[in-house]
């Protein structure tokens, strides 16, 4: 059943990065540039829940003037303002161990978050002397992703979710975009209900589902529209700028085309 979003006080808008705030091509439309500065002159804060780590998205929050906090890789992470760590969540590095030698068995794509950088198809020798924050397979096929899937579910230790349908995405059980936006909701005096949470992939339901108006974007996989309270346009479409004003600012916006 449909929440009555004429009735959320909305405080804070969570926009996930790729697919939702980004483009096709990685950038910020301006549209979207434009709506989330009305959002700032009505006193909102915007804040950007993402998978992304800290290096690869706070250059996209500083070309925004954002003046909120980060949630960054899919929650195991929050920055505050400053660029301040509040929290960090990590993943065991003997799970990470087990996680590089599936995808070797899989021959499968992966990449891995560490506290310090990003690594592609390949790992460091010391992977238990480092600190990590999130493990990744890119696997095209679907026989082989579902076998890699059932493995992880097996270990019963994860928080599973993934960024596009042929990947799949790897934190601290427990640790996802809403418990980080929890932690941010608590630190500035607000409530769930009062945020409008974005985005187009599994990391993202957990946040639309807790959100008072949980935003699935056009081109979101079936599960995240099913999940959400309402769909906007595409992330080609501007569809954050739609949401924002239509829903969290309540200003008379053109109706979606079906």
């Amino acid at each position: 059943m449909m929440k009555k979003l004429e009735e959320k006080d909305i405080k804070l808008i969570a926009l996930d990065m790729d697919g939702t705030l980004l483009n096709e091509k990685g950038e910020i439309p301006e549209e979207n540039r434009k709506a989330i500065k009305e959002a700032h002159d009505n006193g909102l804060h915007v804040v950007l829940s993402t998978g992304r780590s800290l290096a690869t998205c706070k250059d996209h929050a500083k070309s925004l003037l954002l003046k909120s906090y980060l949630v960054t890789v899919n929650g195991s992470e929050i920055w505050d303002t400053k660029g301040n760590l509040i929290e960090r969540n990590l993943v065991d590095a003997d799970h990470i161990q087990w996680m590089w030698g599936l995808a070797q068995q899989h021959k499968a794509k992966m990449w891995a978050t560490s506290c310090d950088q990003l690594w592609f198809d390949e790992m460091p020798e010391n992977v238990s002397e480092l600190e990590w924050l999130k493990f990744g397979f890119h696997i095209e096929d679907n026989q082989i992703r579902e076998k890699v899937l059932n493995s992880l579910q097996e270990k019963k230790c994860f928080e599973i979710s993934n960024s596009s349908p042929v990947n799949i995405e790897v934190n601290a059980l427990g640790i996802n975009k809403a418990r980080g936006l929890k932690k941010v909701c608590e630190l500035l005096h607000i409530s769930m209900d009062q945020v409008l949470a974005a985005g187009d992939s599994l990391n993202d339901i957990s946040m639309i589902k807790e959100a008072g108006i949980g935003v699935a974007m056009g081109n979101a996989q079936d599960i995240v529209k099913e999940t959400a309270d309402v769909v906007t346009l595409t992330n080609n479409e501007n569809g954050v700028a739609y949401a924002i004003r239509k829903w969290a600012l309540n200003k008379e916006v053109a109706e979606i085309k079906k």
